[in-house]
C-alpha cells in the first residue's frame, strides 16, 4: 500500500505522553518518509466528525521536537463516543438518524486518509479499528496504528501504557507538597485522592514513589520533623477489600500517637458502596456519555474522609486531588524512552500496512509488538500481589486483602 496521507488523533483524558507522542510521530515520518503528508484532527473524534483538521507544514515538522517539553495535547482531546448516537445528536455533532460510525468513516475517506494514528485508551483504539473495518467493507482500505495512552495503566494485554510512569511521579510530588500540611492543625487527616476509576495502579505506584521519597530524606525528630508524620499511613484501591472498622481502629492508633494520618485513595475505591448508598436514598447517580459514574460529582475522597474523620476523631480534614496536576505534565525520562520505542514501531507498521496497537505484550513475553485490536480491552485490574506493592504495604503496617 502506498501511504500518501497520515492522520493523527488524540482522545480521551489527558496523559503525560500525548504531546510527545504527536511530536515523535511527526519526527519519525519526517525522518523515514518525508513525502508523506500529515494532518491532525483537532479535539479527537470531535474534529473527525466536524472535519476540523490542520496540515502539518514544514515549519511544524521543524518545531515537532519542542512538543516533548510540554504536557497536554497540542491537537486537543475530547470525550466523544461514536457508538453513543443520542449523545452526539444532543451535542450537534451528527444529525438525528445518522450512523456516527458510518459518518466518521466516510469523513476519513473524503479526507483521503491512508493511515490513522490514534493515541488513546482501549475505547479510542478499538473505535478506530471499527472505522477501518467499515471502510474495508465498503471498498476503501485504511491502516490504523494505535498508541496506548492512560495514566491508569489498565489496557489489556499491554504491560505499560504511555504516561503512567510520569503521572505516578507527579502524584508523588503533589503529595510532597500537600502532606506538608500535616502539622497545620492537631489531629489532622489528609486524604490524597488519585485518579483511577477501575484500576489502582496509579495510586499504588504514587504511594510507593512517595514512600520511597520519605525514606531517602533527612529528618530532625528532636525538632518535631519526623519520618512517621510525613509517611503514608494507608492506601486504598478498587482491587482491595476495605474493612473500614479495622482500618479506622489501626489509623486511630496512629493518630493518637503522632497526631496525623495521611491516606492515598484511588478514586475508584468504594464507588460501589457510594452508589448503593445514593440509590438507596433515591438520588440519581450522575453518569458520563460512556455510562461511567461521574466521580467528580459523587466525590469518593469526601465520602472516605467523612467516614474516617468521625472514627479517628480528626479535628481538621483535608481532601486534595492530584489528577489534573499529574495527568497534564510532560513525559519524564522513562516515558520518553517508552514513547520513542513505540513511535518508531508505529510508523514502521503504518508504512508496512500492519494495523494494531503498539505495546509490550504481557501475554507473549513482554515483547514490544503490534497487538491485534481484537485483543485490546480496558479495565485491567492492578495486581495487588506484586512484591513491590506488598513490600510497600507491609512497611506502612497495612494488611492487603483482595475482594
Amino acid at each position: 500500500m502506498t501511504v500518501r496521507r497520515v492522520a493523527l488523533l488524540t482522545a480521551g483524558g489527558f496523559a503525560p505522553c500525548l504531546s510527545s507522542a504527536v511530536g515523535g510521530l511527526i519526527e519519525r515520518y519526517t525522518e523515514v518518509a518525508p513525502d508523506v503528508e500529515i494532518i491532525a484532527y483537532q479535539y479527537g473524534y470531535h474534529g473527525l466528525l466536524t472535519g476540523n483538521y490542520v496540515k502539518i507544514t514544514d515549519e511544524g515538522r521543524k518545531q515537532a521536537k519542542i512538543l516533548h517539553n510540554y504536557g497536554g495535547s497540542p491537537i486537543g482531546n475530547s470525550r466523544v463516543k461514536l457508538t453513543n448516537a443520542k449523545d452526539l445528536v444532543k451535542r450537534g455533532l451528527v444529525e438525528e438518524g445518522v450512523n456516527p460510525l458510518e459518518f466518521a468513516a466516510n469523513r476519513l475517506r473524503e479526507d483521503g486518509v491512508d493511515v490513522l494514528h490514534t493515541i488513546g485508551g482501549d475505547d479510542t483504539n478499538t473505535t478506530a479499528a471499527d472505522l477501518a473495518h467499515y471502510l474495508e467493507d465498503n471498498g476503501y482500505h485504511m491502516t490504523v496504528v494505535g498508541l496506548p495512552k492512560t495514566i491508569d495503566n489498565d489496557i489489556i494485554p499491554i504491560r505499560q501504557s504511555l504516561g503512567a510512569w510520569t503521572a505516578a511521579e507527579e502524584s508523588s510530588l503533589f503529595a510532597q507538597h500537600v502532606i506538608g500540611e500535616h502539622r497545620s492543625n492537631p489531629r489532622m487527616l489528609i486524604v490524597h485522592e488519585v485518579m483511577g476509576r477501575n484500576c489502582g495502579y496509579l495510586t499504588a505506584q504514587a504511594a510507593k514513589n512517595y514512600h520511597d521519597w520519605v525514606g531517602k530524606q533527612e529528618w530532625a525528630p528532636a525538632l518535631g520533623l519526623t519520618k512517621e508524620r510525613w509517611d503514608v499511613h494507608a492506601v486504598f484501591l478498587p482491587e482491595m477489600k476495605i474493612d473500614l472498622e479495622a482500618e479506622a481502629k489501626r489509623l486511630k492508633a496512629v493518630m493518637d500517637e503522632i497526631g496525623n494520618v495521611n491516606i492515598f485513595l484511588s478514586e475508584g475505591a468504594g464507588v460501589d458502596e457510594i452508589v448503593a448508598e445514593m440509590e438507596a436514598s433515591g438520588e440519581e447517580v450522575p453518569r458520563d456519555p460512556f455510562g461511567h459514574v461521574r466521580l467528580d460529582d459523587i466525590n469518593p475522597g469526601a465520602w472516605f474522609a467523612k467516614q474516617f474523620a468521625a472514627k479517628l476523631g480528626a479535628e481538621k480534614v483535608m481532601v486534595q486531588k492530584s489528577g489534573y496536576f499529574s495527568r497534564a505534565w510532560h513525559a519524564n525520562a522513562e516515558d520518553l524512552r517508552l514513547i520513542k520505542g513505540m513511535v518508531d514501531l508505529a510508523v514502521d507498521c503504518a508504512l508496512g500496512d500492519k494495523s494494531g496497537v503498539i505495546g509490550h505484550d504481557e501475554e507473549n513475553g513482554d515483547v514490544l509488538t503490534n497487538i491485534a485490536f481484537a485483543r485490546i480491552k480496558g479495565h485491567k485490574a492492578f495486581d495487588i500481589t506484586q512484591p513491590w506493592f506488598q513490600d510497600t504495604m507491609k512497611s506502612i503496617g497495612q494488611e492487603v486483602k483482595g475482594h
